[in-house]
C-alpha cells in the first residue's frame, strides 16, 4: 500500500473581490482517481481547488483556492507521501495586481497584466528524491511532442495525455507516455474506467 497525493480541480486567481480567472476543470477525473486508488487499498491525500464533485470520504481532503495555495499545501503533504498524481488544472497566470474593490465599468477596454504562477508538478518533480510523480498534459496541438517536453521539463516518471474535450465530461481518452516517449497505455471510456486502468499501470511501474 502506498500513500498517494492527488491534486484535483481548477484554481482561481482573483481580479477583484468578486471576479476571477479559472478554467473548465470539474475535478471529475481527480475524484475518479481518488476512488480508484482507495479501492486498490492505497492511502490517499487530496489537494483540491473549488469543485462541486465529492471525493471518497476515506480520503483526506485539503481544499484551496489559488495556485500558490495549492503549491503550499502540496509541498507540505508530499513530504509524507510516496508519490504524486498531478491531475489538477491550476491557473497558469495570475493578475499582477488584485483590486481591493470591484472593478467598475468605464466604457473603455480593460487591460490586465498577468504573470505566471508556479508550476506545481515541476516544483514537486524537482524535489521528489526517491518518490514518483505522474503529470497530466492537456494539449490542443503537437500532442505527444508537447507532452514529452512537459514530462522531461517537470521530471515526471509518466505523463498522461488527454484533450480539452475531457474537461467537465463524464468520459476521457488518454495516452500514457514514459520518459522515452513510448506509449505505455492508451484507453478510453468513462472516467471511472480510465482511472482504474491508470492505477493498474501506476502499480505495475511505480508502486512497489
Amino acid at each position: 500500500m502506498a500513500r498517494i497525493l492527488i491534486t484535483s480541480g481548477p484554481t482561481r486567481q482573483y481580479l477583484d473581490p468578486v471576479r476571477y480567472i479559472t478554467n473548465a476543470s470539474s475535478g471529475r477525473m481527480g475524484a475518479c482517481l481518488v476512488a480508484a486508488a482507495i479501492e486498490r487499498g492505497h492511502d490517499v491525500v487530496v489537494v483540491s481547488g473549488p469543485v462541486d464533485v465529492r471525493y471518497d470520504t476515506r480520503a483526506t481532503v485539503h481544499r484551496v483556492t489559488t495556485t500558490d495555495e495549492m503549491l503550499s499545501v502540496v509541498r507540505r503533504q508530499f513530504a509524507e507521501c510516496d508519490g504524486l498524481v498531478g491531475v489538477a488544472a491550476p491557473c497558469d497566470y495570475r493578475p499582477l495586481r488584485v483590486e481591493d474593490h470591484k472593478i467598475a465599468k468605464t466604457g473603455q477596454p480593460l487591460v490586465l497584466h498577468l504573470v505566471e504562477t508556479p508550476d506545481i508538478v515541476a516544483t514537486m518533480g524537482s524535489e521528489k528524491g526517491d518518490r514518483w510523480v505522474v503529470g497530466f498534459a492537456l494539449e490542443t496541438e503537437d500532442h505527444r511532442f508537447r507532452a514529452i517536453t512537459k514530462l522531461q521539463k517537470k521530471s515526471c516518471d509518466l505523463i498522461v495525455l488527454n484533450e480539452p474535450q475531457a474537461m467537465d465530461s463524464a468520459t476521457n481518452q488518454v495516452e500514457v507516455l514514459d520518459g522515452l516517449g513510448n506509449v505505455v497505455l492508451a484507453c478510453s471510456g468513462s472516467k471511472e474506467d480510465v482511472a482504474a486502468r491508470l492505477f493498474e499501470l501506476f502499480e505495475s511501474r511505480l508502486i512497489h
